[in-house]
């Protein structure tokens, strides 16, 4: 597969994200300010952790994963993730299950 094939399946992908069962919460979590995410680790452990919680967040919105699922992957990834999550409504409830 090319170059061009890899961009225009990951263009897909993204779609699918941005129209999937999370659309919303992912769209709140794109949302936050970086004020919102700096500071809830002296590092950039908080920046890195954010992107890897948006990649979660959008492979669960594409899969239409439930959200007892979601919320057991966004856990793997720690405390930070878990702390960034309660910022967006949608996903605070999915930790709680």
């Amino acid at each position: 597969m090319g170059w061009e094939e890899d961009i225009d399946a990951a263009i897909q992908a993204s779609h699918e994200a941005f129209v999937g069962k999370y659309k919303s919460e992912l769209r709140d979590l794109i949302k936050l300010a970086p004020e919102d995410i700096d500071g809830i680790t002296p590092d950039t452990t908080d920046v890195e952790t954010y992107e890897k919680l948006i990649v979660v967040v959008k492979e669960a919105s594409r899969k239409n994963i439930s959200q007892a699922e979601l919320g057991q992957r966004i856990k793997q990834l720690g405390e930070v993730a878990i702390t960034i999550a309660k910022k967006v409504g949608g996903l605070a409830a999915t930790i709680a299950l």
